[in-house]
């Protein structure tokens, strides 16, 4: 090399120094400029924020038209993957309008000086009278979607809303794009019990969770240890020599009355049987061996006169 006009480049101008981590400044730069951003911006379109705001189990803020279209193409395409499911800002966590919540802000329009705006208005506390923003950390209450500055919810703790008393707990109160691990991780545990609850992020059932299930069908096994345990302690024989219908009857009472009367029908019936017919007696001469004139035609016989030629 050399000799070429160009220069000869030592090892320390081609060896890179290794990346350094973000200092604290660096970082809290970066959250700043990425919460003033999505302050501003609904989450799923990168639109300007416009009411009706919604927000769902992460503190989220979108468009609830946005958030609208993407179930509606969603519904439409069902070859498709989920379009709101799939996003990398949802991470699934919007499968329907019971995922998110309305988050209802207050506006104050008199005192408009440009900061924190929401569709060309001012957000504030409704108790503090703080402007809500990147600044200001905000919450909001489920279910009725009420924000309010987390220091106003912290010092006026109670169990109703400061709004419209609608009651609600702590575990219901929903920071407003957190940033801390902590906040997050406390979101994620809630979304995660209520899953297990059968509930969404708007403490409403889950989609399919109010289904019945089809009872499967019990097997041989199974219904006869239920039949035997239905029948409970197995009851003496009744002294009968009857039908054993009369045995399933459980009543120890009902039981011998029925094997008493169908005896007496059985004994009946064997009288009947072996006692000789009295239409069929007439066929027949008696024993005496008496017979003539008043005997009857069939047991009469023909004699031949004694005269008669043979």
């Amino acid at each position: 090399m050399g000799n070429d006009g160009g220069s000869i480049p030592t090892r320390r101008e081609l060896v890179k120094s290794a990346a350094k981590d973000p200092s604290t400044t660096q970082v809290k730069e970066a959250q700043a400029e990425k919460l003033q951003y999505y302050w501003a911006h609904c989450a799923l379109s990168h639109n300007l924020l416009s009411l009706p705001v919604v927000s769902d189990s992460t503190g989220n803020l979108y468009n609830k038209d946005a958030v609208l279209e993407k179930l509606l193409d969603t519904s439409k395409n069902t070859g498709q993957e989920d379009n709101v499911a799939g996003n990398e800002t949802t991470a699934g966590t919007i499968k329907s309008l019971r995922d998110v919540v309305e988050v209802r802000f207050k506006l104050d329009e008199e005192n408009d000086d440009g900061v924190s705006k929401l569709g060309g208005l001012r957000l504030v506390c409704p108790v503090t009278g703080k402007r809500l923003g990147p600044g200001v950390k905000a919450v909001y209450i489920v279910p009725c979607g009420h924000a309010f500055s987390e220091n106003a919810v912290r010092e006026m703790a109670g169990e109703q809303c400061l709004e419209c008393n609608e009651p609600y707990t702590a575990d219901n109160v929903i920071p407003i794009l957190p940033t801390s691990g902590a906040e997050k991780d406390r979101l994620r545990d809630r979304a995660s019990r209520l899953q297990s609850a059968g509930l969404t992020h708007s403490l409403k059932k889950a989609p399919g969770s109010g289904k019945k299930r089809k009872k499967e069908k019990p097997s041989k096994e199974e219904l006869v240890g239920g039949e035997a345990e239905m029948a409970g302690p197995e009851m003496p024989p009744a002294e009968t020599t009857t039908k054993s219908s009369s045995n399933a009857i459980r009543n120890e009472g009902t039981a011998s009355l029925t094997a008493k009367v169908m005896a007496e029908q059985e004994d009946r019936y064997k009288r009947r049987k072996m006692a000789p017919n009295e239409n069929l007696k007439t066929l027949f001469s008696s024993s005496d061996g008496a017979a003539g004139k008043h005997s009857d035609f069939m047991t009469r016989g023909f004699s031949i006169p004694a005269g008669a030629k043979r």
